[in-house]
């Protein structure tokens, strides 16, 4: 009579086969499970960094504060002592911005949203350092979108106005489009036309080009001449005409301008004031960034137009690409948990080990 060996056991449990594949089969099932959430997260949240978490994060601080010299060498300034044009080496322009954080507060409890108030200041000064004019300006914006915002304050030089489109500062992901840019010496808005993408110190940037023709404009209220205000030459009737060619270099992803230029062109008109009449050139230059300034612009945008691509192109697009892998790694683990187990060996008989005759 013939015998059967005994079937041989492992000191970990089971006798080998089929059966032991069941465990790493239902860990596969739950790691493409797993997977394929962490897929559908990833891909859901590539459109929401874009499209939502952007427009709200990325916005222009409140308290911020920032300063800029530009030079006009040579200029022509007027000599208020004999009335007439002179050439001077150079006219300095100092523009500062300042936030006022509690201005902005008490107006975004009323506007319900987020709300800069900048204190500007334009000071001309002659090549002795005197001033030649100083022209306040306070402007409030949306802090996300850059559109003005009108509210009690707002004005130039103390006179109120109500501004439309920008000024200062495009919005963020400026396009290749024009723009309303206002005007502070006319008070008025015009279009600034866009011109063409153009390399400015390793920076890809946005040209914009506007021309105010000649026009009538207000006196400064504080004039360079003790004794002499805008009131007293009104009186003497002559008026000051102002006409400019505005250029500006914008970084298109900050909406920054890295540089900026005017071909600046002042005169007073007729009126007692002038000798024999006529008109007389008060102001005019070719008006630029100091390098130095420049420079340090450059290196600010370049710096925060990182942070602006990481919210609008790197972390969308890489959540993408993520939720892509993992939902392809996915399938593959379950395309592998469902491939059916290799069918058991046959082992003839007589052969089994431990095996023999009677």
């Amino acid at each position: 009579m013939r015998r059967t060996a005994p079937t041989p056991r492992t000191p970990d449990g089971p006798p080998p086969g089929p059966g032991r594949r069941r465990p790493a089969r239902g860990m596969r099932r739950r790691s493409s499970l797993v997977l394929l959430a962490c897929a559908v997260f990833f891909t859901a949240l590539s459109p929401l960094m874009r499209w939502y978490a952007f427009p709200r994060l990325a916005k222009i601080p409140p308290g911020q504060y920032q300063d800029m010299v530009l030079e006009a060498r040579p200029a022509t300034l007027l000599n208020y002592g004999t009335m007439k044009a002179e050439r001077v080496p150079k006219v300095t322009i100092v523009q500062t911005l300042k936030g006022d954080v509690a201005a902005s507060d008490r107006i975004e409890k009323s506007a319900g949203r987020d709300i800069v108030v900048w204190d500007a200041l334009s000071y001309v000064a002659g090549p002795d350092g005197k001033m030649v004019s100083a022209i306040p300006e306070r402007y409030l914006f949306d802090a996300h979108s850059q559109e003005p915002v009108h509210a009690t304050g707002e004005m130039v030089d103390g006179d109120p106005v109500r501004r439309e489109g920008i000024e200062f500062k495009w919005p963020f992901l400026t396009e290749r489009r024009d723009y309303t840019y206002f005007d502070a010496q006319t008070r008025t808005s015009a279009p600034i036309h866009y011109k063409g993408a153009r390399t400015f110190r390793g920076l890809e940037v946005y040209y914009f080009e506007q021309t105010i023709p000649w026009t009538k404009v207000a006196l400064p209220k504080k004039m360079p001449v003790k004794g002499i205000t805008p009131q007293s030459v009104a009186k003497m009737g002559t008026t000051r005409w102002y006409t400019t060619k505005r250029m500006f270099w914008v970084e298109p992803v900050t909406g920054a301008p890295v540089n900026g230029q005017e071909i600046h062109k002042e005169e007073l008109r007729g009126g007692d004031l002038l000798p024999g009449g006529g008109k007389v050139t008060a102001f005019a230059g070719h008006v630029k960034m100091r390098d130095d300034y420049v420079d340090s612009t450059v290196a600010l945008v370049t710096s925060q137009r990182t942070l602006v691509l990481l919210l609008t192109r790197y972390l969308p697009w890489g959540f993408l690409l993520l939720g892509a892998a993992l939902l392809a790694l996915s399938l593959y683990l379950e395309a592998r948990g469902r491939r059916p187990a290799p069918a058991a060996a046959q082992v003839p008989a007589g052969d089994g080990a431990g095996g023999g005759r009677p």
